[in-house]
């Protein structure tokens, strides 16, 4: 298993990625799986490969590649790249438990990440737990909105997020 990222291998992963086209992944899809013959199970192109199907609406196949490249050792921002858009891809395949243990895993190994607490609250509000996301937005505002107005009132934006966060459960999942 070669789960090195060497600069060839960065640099063509960085070529296929700025040569996409959202509109039309497919010549995208084509180019990650010819590198993926080149460097078997690595991690990073199973990431990449993921993240195309992912662009063109395939989740289910997405989801796949992801699952491989974060068990064959994907590391560093690759990995919370890669956890953020398998938890954003469960969110879409209804799979919201998932997506939700997805992001609470990615919170752990990177707590600092603001992009992964705002799909999680996206996850939140798909399951059903809107307090939950909207609380979360609250507590990131506050904590990383550079604002002098915000900043002001940061306590109360903290208070109000803590207590929606905490408030008793009472809604019902649907997977």
């Amino acid at each position: 298993m070669n789960n090195t990222l060497t600069p060839e291998l960065e640099t063509a992963i960085k070529v296929g990625f700025e040569n996409r086209d959202r509109n039309n992944m497919a010549p995208t899809i084509e180019y990650f799986h010819r590198l993926l013959e080149q460097y078997p199970d690595n991690p990073a192109v199973l990431y990449e490969v993921g993240g195309s199907y992912d662009t063109d609406g395939q989740e289910e196949t997405a989801a796949g590649y992801y699952e491989q490249a974060l068990a064959r050792g994907l590391s560093g921002d690759i990995r919370r790249r890669c956890l953020l858009q398998y938890g954003s891809t469960l969110r879409n395949l209804g799979r919201h438990q998932e997506s939700l243990a997805t992001f609470a895993q990615g919170r752990a190994e990177f707590p600092d990440s603001d992009s992964i607490r705002i799909f999680e609250a996206l996850s939140f509000h798909a399951a059903g737990r809107f307090d939950e996301g909207f609380g979360e937005l609250l507590l990131l505002i506050a904590e990383r909105l550079d604002s002098a107005e915000v900043a002001r009132y940061a306590a109360a934006i903290e208070g109000n997020g803590r207590y929606l966060i905490e408030l008793p459960k009472t809604y019902t999942s649907t997977s």
